[in-house]
């Protein structure tokens, strides 16, 4: 299992928490999303078949682009 944590400058209410969480979920292999509008972090936890490279897209999709830190 792989464990990343970054910035989405775009998280700035509980809203765009739960669709982040929500979106990032629906990703097969996902296995948890955390987060946090007061600081803009996420933290997502996954294995086969996600990639970070598909949880970079679907943000983007989204309208709430990863910075990586």
């Amino acid at each position: 299992m792989t464990t990343k944590t970054f910035t989405v400058p775009n998280i700035s209410c509980g809203h765009c928490v739960h669709t982040v969480e929500t979106e990032l979920a629906d990703v097969a292999g996902v296995q948890s999303v955390k987060a946090d509008a007061a600081t803009k972090q996420v933290t997502v936890a996954w294995s086969e078949p996600a990639t970070w490279e598909k949880i970079k897209a679907t943000l983007q999709e989204i309208n709430y682009p990863a910075l990586e830190n």
